[in-house]
């Protein structure tokens, strides 16, 4: 059977710390930042961490 491929585009997107956990960026932090409020503005620039399903999903597409 052949190699799976890794998802190039998720490649970009996320980062597997050393324990295996998946750190994405928040969504809604790209642009129109004056409409949002200062406390969601300052949530939205940490990391967020995938967990459970989404995580396996993501580690499954990157090959892990």
């Amino acid at each position: 059977m052949h190699k799976l491929k890794v998802h190039k585009g998720l490649r970009k997107r996320v980062r597997i710390t050393a324990k295996g956990k998946v750190v994405h960026k928040k969504v809604n932090a790209g642009h129109l930042m004056s409409g949002k409020n200062a406390k969601r503005r300052r949530r939205l620039r940490k990391s967020g961490l995938l967990s459970g399903r989404d995580a396996k999903r993501v580690r499954t597409a990157l090959g892990l």
